[in-house]
């Protein structure tokens, strides 16, 4: 089974590989309860999804009737200001059949002047903080997907005690200086605060330029298990730190499979023998 950490100070022990849901947005319901079967397989007892995801939600409310205690349910708002977020909260309560959901993270907020409204006067934070008030939610985190999100991270932690972030992690991002210095300041300042790191874009490959997407993810994941293998390790051996896994389903068998041989992170010359073999290439440069 794969392993377990304390979830920031939740409270909660989360599987180190967590169900990225995005992997739900366009499938049916027998495909996503056929991968309900194999999350439960490999013992995984989180899971990450947002109400920008497709169908994803709709596709978890099913699963909540006989599943809700074996999971920590977490979603998302896009939405910037108090009102829109205080109703896609509601849509997502009702999509996912469920009272209250253990995290409501704010989505993607990375640009300047998003962030000003969602942190503002009538903003997507103070929808947040009455969702928890009125126990709609348990825990509040926020998210992001670019170059600058590390540093907005920390920004948003100064302006808030947020439960948790997300953000992206691994091998070849974190050979561009600023951006590593701005990531390993984050984790240091979360270790510091209790404040639970998830990552994404664990298994990137590279973008898919001009290549046929042959998968639902937005880039091309690696897909040998050798090299997922890699790829994977790599960020379990981080401490403290939660692997999302990759928006396809059928990816995800093999991440779950490379999660639960976990044994020692791989050394800089695999890292960089995978790199160079697999033709990696970090989605932003």
């Amino acid at each position: 089974m794969i392993e377990t950490a304390e979830f920031g100070s939740t409270g909660h022990a989360s599987t180190r590989t967590i169900f990225g849901a995005a992997a739900l947005g366009r499938v049916s319901q027998a495909d996503a309860d056929r991968t309900l079967d194999v999350l439960l397989q490999y013992g995984i007892n989180h899971i990450d999804t947002a109400a920008s995801y497709g169908d994803a939600e709709l596709r978890i409310g099913p699963w909540m009737a006989s599943h809700r205690p074996d999971f920590f349910l977490a979603t998302k708002t896009g939405e910037r200001t108090y009102q829109g977020a205080w109703d896609e909260l509601h849509r997502s309560l009702e999509r996912l059949q469920v009272a209250q959901v253990d995290l409501w993270q704010l989505h993607a907020l990375f640009e300047q002047d998003e962030w000003d409204v969602a942190m503002g006067p009538g903003g997507a934070l103070e929808a947040a903080i009455e969702a928890r008030d009125r126990g709609l939610v348990r825990f509040i985190g926020v998210t992001g997907h670019s170059l600058t999100v590390p540093r907005m991270h920390i920004r948003s932690l100064e302006r808030f005690e947020f439960d948790s972030v997300l953000f992206p992690l691994n091998y070849p991002l974190m050979q561009n200086p600023p951006y590593a210095a701005d990531a390993q300041a984050l984790i240091a300042l979360c270790r510091e605060r209790g404040v639970a790191i998830q990552t994404i874009k664990g298994i990137c490959r590279r973008p898919w330029g001009d290549r046929d997407r042959t998968r639902a993810t937005w880039y091309e994941p690696l897909e040998d298990q050798a090299a997922l293998d890699r790829a994977v390790h790599w960020i379990l051996s981080q401490p403290n730190v939660f692997l999302n896994t990759a928006g396809d389903i059928d990816v995800l068998p093999k991440i779950l499979d490379a999660a639960n041989r976990f044994e020692a992170a791989p050394s800089e010359a695999q890292m960089e023998q995978l790199v160079r073999e697999q033709a990696m290439e970090p989605l932003w440069a």
